[in-house]
């Protein structure tokens, strides 16, 4: 089992929350779990709707586009946090290659932890538009 404080710091990591107290962090890493998962298993699939965002605590996957390799993550990487903010379809597959355990932190729960306190949804979306290129 996860120490609660490592959950913390890996959620800490993810782009997406890094406009987040700790106070924030804690409400988040409460609504995830985490989940082990057997080699070969598909945790995402390209195409398919997107319900949970994944952080690697232990293991590997690969990044699939179009049945094409793409990149390897692991302990630390994290992956689908674009289906917590849109109904957009998973631009990629994601294939556990060893024993993964991860923290999933699903939308539904994610949108519970918004309405229990709406100022972690303007600080996701001041990350997001941090991260989006500047036009000139």
């Amino acid at each position: 089992m996860l120490r609660h404080e490592r959950k913390i710091e890996l959620l800490k990591q993810v782009p997406l929350f890094n406009s987040c107290t700790r106070r924030d962090l804690v409400l988040i890493a409460r609504a995830s779990d985490e989940i082990d998962f057997k080699p070969g298993r598909a945790l995402i699939k390209e195409g398919a709707a997107g319900k949970e965002f994944f952080v690697i605590i232990e293991g590997t996957v690969d990044v699939e586009r179009g049945g094409k390799k793409i990149d390897a993550l692991g302990p630390g990487d994290f992956f689908g946090e674009a289906s917590l903010l849109t109904d957009k379809p998973r631009n990629a597959t994601v294939k556990t290659t060893s024993d993964v355990q991860a923290v999933v932190l699903t939308k539904q729960r994610f949108r519970q932890v918004l309405s229990q306190n709406p100022l972690i949804s303007f600080k996701v979306m001041q990350s997001v538009a941090d991260r989006l290129p500047e036009r000139h």
